[in-house]
């Protein structure tokens, strides 16, 4: 125990205990992570809610210029209904188009059994199911409750199975609802230990609207792993209040090694409105391996990839380790 001295303020003085008893009963550890594996979700989650339809060759070409970054996951499409998600109704072209690389793994956001049956007929190794902790945003996000939707989630997760393609589980709302406002701890805890027990063999939990602060992220992560365990675990924050770096340092500490990112810091979800972009992939790099964390993913070539989609978006980048890159040039 120490005590730290603050000037001018109305508690002269403030005690600070970081016993082990402490870091054990929070369960945050004064450690990180050796490696961290990056999951790009950028030409997915990034592109869809893009109100101007992306040329079909540009989304390809993304996906291809991160193919050759490092990167080992790269979310590439989504099999939903061109009704609802008109921006990725181009799924079956984008996936014959790129360009696997052998090192990389291509998953595909399914959210029923008749968008897996499409995707694994246009190539999908890999895919993705899409939870919510919220029962509003459930029904708005896709059309049903949240007991309905796992009963989706297993049709697709046991098709899976019988043809051994592996299926990523996501709970979106993790932090927070645009509808309900905070969401419990325990029923994130729930909904995540339902879709690692149908067999997601990683439950990735979303900070849809970028609410979420240390705090939150600590609290929820502490029920979560009493369900789930911790190694099955990843992050994806967005960052519309600016915590998505620091919401993920807490999740490292608490020994998460798997963050979900977008390149350019794209995306916002579309039945969340006023929710900005995923943090990005660059931003997220530049901090881990000033960290001394390896993640095995060239910034540079990140950086080259963003101002790709950029250009083709006729915006500006949402990377700040772009903006100061490009600044320096």
């Amino acid at each position: 125990m120490f005590e730290i001295t603050c000037p001018g303020a109305s508690h002269a003085k403030v005690t600070a205990d970081f016993s082990v008893f402490t870091i054990l009963t929070s369960g945050i550890s004064p450690f990180y992570p050796e490696f961290v594996k990056i999951v790009e979700v950028g030409p997915r989650d990034g592109l869809q809610n893009e109100k101007e339809i992306v040329p079909t060759g540009v989304k390809i070409q993304l996906i291809d210029m991160l193919s050759g970054t490092g990167l080992s996951v790269i979310e590439a499409t989504s099999f939903v209904s061109s009704k609802w998600v008109p921006q990725m109704a181009d799924h079956t072209d984008v996936l014959r188009g790129i360009q696997r690389a052998p090192h990389v793994r291509y998953p595909v956001l399914t959210p029923n059994l008749q968008g897996f049956q499409d995707a694994v007929a246009a190539g999908a190794t890999e895919v993705a199911v899409f939870g919510s902790a919220s029962e509003t945003f459930s029904k708005k996000n896709i059309n049903c409750s949240i007991d309905e939707s796992m009963l989706r989630f297993e049709e697709v997760i046991n098709t899976a199975k019988e043809r051994q393609i592996p299926v990523r589980g996501y709970v979106s709302c993790a932090l927070g609802c645009p509808h309900e406002g905070d969401i419990k701890p325990s029923t994130v805890a729930k909904v995540a230990k339902r879709l690692y027990e149908m067999g997601c063999y990683e439950i990735s939990l979303a900070d849809t609207i970028g609410v979420g602060t240390p705090g939150s992220m600590l609290k929820m992560l502490q029920g979560v792993k009493k369900e789930v365990p911790i190694n099955a675990l990843a992050v994806h924050c967005h960052d519309t209040y600016g915590q998505a770096l620091p919401n993920i340092l807490t999740a490292l500490q608490m020994g998460v090694c798997v963050v979900d990112s977008a390149v350019a810091g794209l995306g916002g979800c579309p039945y969340a409105q006023g929710s900005s972009g995923n943090v990005s992939t660059e931003d997220v790099l530049y901090m881990l391996h000033g960290m001394g964390i390896e993640t095995g993913v060239n910034l540079p070539k990140v950086i080259e990839a963003g101002y790709f989609i950029c250009n083709a978006l006729c915006r500006n980048t949402n990377s700040k380790v772009a903006q100061a890159k490009s600044r320096t040039l």
